[in-house]
């Protein structure tokens, strides 16, 4: 059986932390056995390799999380790259074909697909093991795994089955029910109601007959071309609605959506990450992403959550709203991690005259290097401030140190590498301060020392 496990999201749920470039998922604020702060994504990962399910498992994700994934998992981590974000079903599609296609995969194989964040107990993903068995042994079309309800929620998607029953083994779905009032949801829990936990399996022929049937490409380099062809709706809504032979298995067990600022809260490290101090207040969260205190006083059930993307102060019971709320808020993600490290956007100017300048702060970890590129439309000045590295600058190596100032003029070839963990200032100006300007020569170090000469000393 082959594991998809699906990374996206806009990140608008648990605002200001999350933004475009670092959805949910990737948020360290879960804690790990040895007592250190982990991301979703980090602590999913290890649950599948402790199940032994990890070997099989690839991520399904768009190219803005390419990066975050490798600095929290790996470069090694197996990942399908979207062409553009667009829904559910477009990504299990499409990983689909790229299994079909590239990796060779038989038709008559087993596909499982699980949200990359879920919070549950190891025993959930032995469950997921167990669905290989249900597609084969069922002849369903899908397969689903349900969980066992502890309370009437409306937040969550009801699976309805055929008859209510004790057993453990799989039961034929009759119906489904998308998040309804939370008494329509108590009458489903006494139907035997479980709920959607967004983990499905099928053999790969199912997915790969029905883009056939749509007239869409099974090959991968011709559905990349097409991609934008594909519906954006939701799995659920496209597939699994659609379906007639489909079972669930259920799961007893403890499992939780952390989409908003109230259930997160509930499973944090602690209830103070950063810098700051809580006085006189019950239940309440400081995460604080700055270099400077936060005080909070007298202010229970709440969540104050500050980044350099925006600062929130919500009452936890409303947080679910966040959404709606900053849904117009479109500037450019302030914080990102990549495969080399982090930066932060320190400020943002738009000049009279249509320039731009932006300022950051950008952190490389110990043996990793920024690539070697250059830039048509702006200049960079870098202040080196911590640890040290070697700067590759129009074919020379040279070492740098805290208190270097280096400047990259228009067209000029450069890249760096941190020796120690580096962290430098770099000021751009120019008039299109965007990612299309950065023309990539070489990825690693290694092609660079290939190509470039070190100073003489």
């Amino acid at each position: 059986m082959k594991l998809v496990l699906l990374s996206g999201g806009s990140g608008k749920r648990l605002w200001p932390l999350s933004n475009d470039a670092r959805s949910k998922q990737f948020l360290k604020v879960l804690k790990n056995q040895n007592s250190e702060l982990q991301s979703m994504v980090q602590r999913v990962w290890g649950q599948l390799v402790n199940a032994g399910l990890a070997d099989s498992a690839v991520i399904a994700t768009s190219k803005s999380q390419v990066d975050m994934i490798q600095s929290q998992l790996g470069k090694d981590v197996p990942i399908i790259i979207e062409p553009m974000r667009h829904d559910t079903f477009p990504a299990i599609a499409f990983a689909s074909v790229y299994l079909y296609s590239v990796q060779g995969m038989n038709l008559n194989e087993v596909v499982a697909v699980l949200p990359v964040d879920p919070f549950a107990e190891n025993r959930f993903f032995d469950r997921v093991k167990d669905l290989e068995e249900t597609v084969l042994e069922s002849g369903a079309d899908l397969a689903l795994i349900g969980v066992e309800p502890t309370y009437p929620s409306e937040k969550y998607g009801y699976i309805v089955p055929a008859f209510k029953t004790g057993d453990n083994s799989y039961l034929k779905v009759r119906h489904f029910t998308e998040k309804p009032t939370e008494e329509k949801a108590a009458e489903l829990i006494e139907q035997g109601a479980l709920w959607n936990c967004g983990v499905s399996a099928f053999k790969l022929d199912y997915i790969i007959s029905l883009l056939q049937e749509k007239g869409l490409p099974i090959q991968y380099d011709e559905l990349l071309k097409q991609y934008d062809k594909l519906p954006k709706i939701s799995f659920d809504y496209e597939v699994a609605e659609k379906t007639e032979h489909i079972v669930v298995l259920p799961y007893a067990g403890y499992w939780k959506d952390l989409g908003t600022w109230n259930t997160l809260t509930e499973e944090m490290a602690a209830n103070q990450i950063g810098k700051g101090v809580i006085a006189a207040s019950e239940n309440t969260h400081l995460i604080n992403e700055l270099d400077i205190p936060v005080a909070v006083l007298g202010v229970s059930n709440a969540i104050i959550a500050v980044s350099p993307d925006g600062i929130l102060v919500s009452d936890k019971a409303a947080s679910p709203k966040i959404k709606e709320l900053v849904n117009d808020f479109n500037r450019r993600p302030m914080y990102e991690e990549r495969r080399w490290g982090w930066y932060r956007v320190l400020d943002y100017t738009k000049l009279e005259d249509g320039r731009e300048a932006i300022t950051k702060r950008i952190g490389i970890k110990a043996g990793k290097n920024l690539s070697y590129q250059m830039h048509h439309h702006r200049i960079e000045v870098w202040t080196i401030i911590k640890g040290e590295g070697e700067l590759a600058f129009n074919g020379e190596i040279r070492r740098v140190k805290p208190g270097d100032v280096l400047e990259i003029p228009v067209g000029a070839k450069h890249g760096i590498k941190a020796i120690t963990d580096l962290e430098f200032i770099e000021v751009q100006t120019g008039t299109q301060l965007i990612e299309e300007d950065i023309v990539r020569i070489y990825m690693t170090w290694e092609e660079v020392e290939e190509h470039c000469y070190y100073e003489r000393i």
